[in-house]
C-alpha cells in the first residue's frame, strides 16, 4: 500500500471541514466522502472542498471504494456507533475527544477496535502543539526534578451570555455537550502521560452564563491528584466576563516550568530562562479557516487554525501506523485505550460533582 492510496472518510461537516480535512490533506490522505446529517450543507461542503462523495450513510460511505480509514468528528454521544461499524468494517479509525458518553462506552469501542486488529488513535492533536509536547519533554528530562504542584487555568469569554450562539447538542448534557468534554479533556490527557494517571478528583462544574436551558456546563474546576504524587488544579470558564486568563505550570523539587502561549520557559536556582524549541516541534504558522463558515462562538475557537498543523502530525502518525512504518516515540500518539483512560477520569468528575465527593478515578 502507498500513501496515495490511502483514502478517508470524514465524519462531520462542522469541525471535519474546518480541521480534520485539511490536515488529513496534508498528512496526505485522500478525503473520499463527506458524511453529514443534512444533505444539502453535506452536498455544499463536498463540492466546496473537492470531496467526490456526499453521504448521508455511514454505511454508503464505508462502501466506497479507496477507503480504508475513517475520521470521527461528530457530537460525543454518537461516537459509539460509528466507530463500532467503522471498526467492523475494517476501518482503521481516528476518533474526536470527548471519546464517549461513559466508562461503559468508552470500553466498548476499545474492544471493538483491537477485536477488529485496526489502527484506533484518539483525536488529542494538542500532543504535537509545540508548547505541549516541549513542556512535557521538559519536565521528562527533570528540569523541575520531581514534579509536585500542576496549575492549569482557563478563563475565555466566548460563551459568556445568552446571544453566544452553540450548537444545539453543546449545550445539552445528556448528548455529551460542555466545556469539560470540550476543553478538560485535553488537559486531562496532557496530565496522563506528563505527570501521571489520575488518582483521585474533587470538582464543581457549574453553568455560570445566563443562557436559557443550558444544561451542561460551561465551566470546570477541578482539584486533583495524580498517582505519582502531584496535587493540582485544574480551572476553566468559557463563560464568565473579562479579559483572557491562561495559566499552565508545574513547580517540582528544583524548578517550575510553564508555558506563555507556545513559548516554555523554566525556572530555578539559576534564574529564568526560555527553552528554544527543537526541529521536531517546530510547527508551521497558523492557517485560519475560511472564514463564512465559522458562524457561532464555538466555532470562533478554532478561528485561528492552530490545531491544524499538530493535526496534520497526528494524521501523519495514523498513515504511517497503516503502513507499517516505525513512528517517533515523542511525542507519543494517544490510542483509542488512553481514550478509556481519559473518560474514567471525566467520569470521576462528573461523579465527584454531582455528589460532592471526593472520587477515586478508576485505574484501567
Amino acid at each position: 500500500m502507498t500513501d496515495d492510496k490511502l483514502g478517508v472518510v470524514i465524519v462531520g461537516t462542522g469541525f471535519g471541514c474546518l480541521t480534520h480535512l485539511p490536515a488529513f490533506r496534508d498528512a496526505g490522505f485522500e478525503v473520499r466522502a463527506l458524511v453529514g446529517r443534512d444533505p444539502a450543507k453535506t452536498a455544499a461542503r463536498a463540492e466546496r472542498f473537492g470531496v467526490p462523495h456526499a453521504c448521508t450513510s455511514l454505511t454508503e460511505a464505508l462502501a466506497l471504494d479507496g477507503v480504508h480509514a475513517v475520521s470521527v468528528v461528530t457530537p460525543p454521544h454518537t461516537h459509539a456507533d460509528i466507530v463500532v461499524e467503522s471498526v467492523e468494517a475494517g476501518k482503521h479509525v481516528v476518533c474526536e475527544k470527548p471519546f464517549a458518553a461513559d466508562l461503559a462506552e468508552a470500553r466498548r469501542m476499545h474492544e471493538a477496535a483491537e477485536k477488529a486488529g485496526v489502527v484506533h488513535m484518539l483525536g488529542t492533536e494538542f500532543r504535537w502543539g509545540t508548547g505541549q509536547a516541549l513542556l512535557a519533554r521538559q519536565i521528562a528530562a527533570g528540569a523541575v526534578g520531581t514534579p509536585k504542584l500542576a496549575t492549569w487555568l482557563l478563563h475565555i469569554p466566548v460563551l459568556a451570555g445568552p446571544d453566544a450562539g452553540i450548537p444545539d447538542w453543546w449545550g445539552r448534557a445528556e448528548d455529551g455537550g460542555g466545556w469539560l468534554g470540550a476543553l478538560a479533556t485535553h488537559w486531562i490527557d496532557q496530565i496522563r502521560y506528563t505527570l501521571g494517571e489520575f488518582e483521585g478528583v474533587s470538582a464543581g462544574l457549574p453553568v455560570v452564563s445566563d443562557r436559557p436551558g443550558q444544561t451542561a456546563e460551561d465551566t470546570f474546576n477541578i482539584r486533583f491528584r495524580t498517582v505519582t504524587g502531584v496535587e493540582g488544579v485544574l480551572q476553566s470558564s468559557g463563560g464568565i466576563y473579562g479579559p483572557p486568563q491562561m495559566v499552565t505550570r508545574v513547580a517540582g523539587t528544583h524548578g517550575t516550568a510553564w508555558l506563555e502561549f507556545d513559548d516554555v520557559w523554566v525556572g530555578d536556582a539559576e534564574g529564568d530562562r526560555k527553552i528554544p524549541v527543537p526541529d521536531d516541534l517546530a510547527n508551521p504558522a497558523p492557517e485560519p479557516p475560511p472564514g463564512d463558515l465559522l458562524h457561532t462562538a464555538y466555532d470562533l475557537l478554532h478561528c485561528m487554525g492552530i490545531d491544524r498543523a499538530p493535526y496534520a502530525k497526528l494524521a501523519g502518525v495514523f498513515r504511517d501506523r497503516i503502513l507499517g512504518r516505525e513512528v517517533p516515540a515523542d511525542p507519543p500518539f494517544a490510542t483509542f485505550a488512553d481514550g478509556v483512560a481519559n473518560q474514567a477520569v471525566m467520569d470521576a468528575v462528573r461523579k465527584s460533582a454531582a455528589e460532592s465527593v471526593w472520587a477515586p478515578v478508576e485505574q484501567v
